[in-house]
């Protein structure tokens, strides 16, 4: 058998394969214009957070959500717990790919990383939020570590909570003060009304 008989099957595949989505060509294109990257996982944005990572876009219907509660527990920890929405945790190891409403939330406390969180739960340590107010915020991230988001801003949530710390007593006994929480929803950065319970609504 010729080169030249096989030659028809040979493009018939390639035929079939540009009918799809690769071609006979290497992958890896970009589509949708400058600074943005088409995926089944939404739009990979120029725009980053302030970590460096990147937002993917998704649209609004059916984007993931998340919601916090902060309330004081004992022993002046802090009981975070998310409530999530067209979203899912993933376990730890898994790949460092973006999947379509799946990952993890980062926890920031006034902008700064504290933890990532692999489910709904965290006591957040008292020495991480010193006397006076402070914004404590969850944000939903890619397991390739881009940040989902919605109209180019994050999937997040943020609960503002206030620690009165430790002061001397008149009979020189230590007080643990007082510890409070309320919250604004910021889900992709607008505000919400925050309920008497200090949840984000």
């Amino acid at each position: 058998m010729s080169w030249t008989r096989g030659l028809p099957a040979v493009l018939a595949v390639c035929v079939l394969s540009l009918a799809g989505s690769a071609g006979c060509g290497s992958g890896g294109a970009e589509e949708g214009g400058p600074g943005v990257s088409a995926s089944p996982a939404g739009r990979l944005l120029d725009d980053t957070d302030e970590l460096g990572h990147r937002y993917r876009e998704v649209d609004g219907k059916g984007a993931p959500e998340v919601k916090i509660e902060v309330q004081p527990d004992a022993g002046d920890t802090w009981d975070v717990r998310l409530t999530v929405r067209g979203f899912r945790f993933s376990h730890a190891g898994a790949r460092a790919e973006a999947v379509a409403g799946r990952g993890l939330a980062y926890l920031f406390v006034d902008g700064r990383l504290v933890t990532r969180l692999r489910g709904p739960a965290h006591r957040l340590p008292a020495r991480l939020v010193p006397r006076g107010t402070h914004h404590v915020t969850a944000r939903l991230y890619a397991d390739d570590g881009t940040a989902w988001a919605v109209d180019g801003r994050p999937v997040e949530s943020t609960a503002d909570i206030t620690a009165s710390g430790a002061r001397p007593s008149p009979a020189g006994a230590a007080d643990t003060g007082t510890l409070s929480a309320s919250a604004t929803d910021l889900r992709t950065g607008g505000r919400g009304s925050p309920d008497r319970g200090g949840k984000a609504s």
